[in-house]
């Protein structure tokens, strides 16, 4: 048998407080979350009758630093960027590098035209539009009752 302690509240640990506050502050701070967290944009994905639509957020990049592939029936977009920032004073020299890259997978449907698709960067949004195939596309009709 194993006794778990937990707390109900009451805290009658003096470190406690000072403890978690310290490495609350750590994790919070905005130079080591961001270094902590992995960044994968937002995606959108909408069907519609003539094909799908794929959306990325991915604001503060260019069109240059985007790398979509096809392979067999798994579209994978990608980005590797590098910046340099170098800053000299008369009394110190500061060099800060960063580099962010990230990977996305989408497996097409069979239905979807894998040599129609189109791809814009406006605005910091990625918009893919993959087509579907003639006769993938939903026909629509009415059906009357006998």
């Amino acid at each position: 048998m194993a006794l778990v302690k937990f707390s109900n509240g009451n805290n009658n640990n003096a470190l406690s407080p000072w403890f978690s506050d310290v490495f609350e502050n750590f994790f919070n701070d905005s130079y080591v979350s961001d270094r902590l967290t992995t960044r994968v944009p937002a995606v959108n994905i909408a069907e519609t009758e003539n094909g799908f639509h794929i959306e990325l957020a991915a604001p503060g990049l260019n069109k240059e630093d985007f790398k979509i592939n096809l392979e067999k029936n798994v579209l994978s977009i990608s980005v590797e960027k590098k910046t340099e920032n170098t800053e000299e004073n008369k009394r110190f020299s500061r060099k800060e590098y960063s580099y962010s890259s990230f990977v996305r997978s989408f497996t097409l449907p069979d239905s979807a035209d894998q040599t129609n698709i189109d791809a814009e960067y406006t605005n910091g949004i990625l918009r893919i539009i993959v087509a579907k195939k003639e006769e993938a596309k939903l026909l629509t009709r009415e059906i009357s009752i006998k």
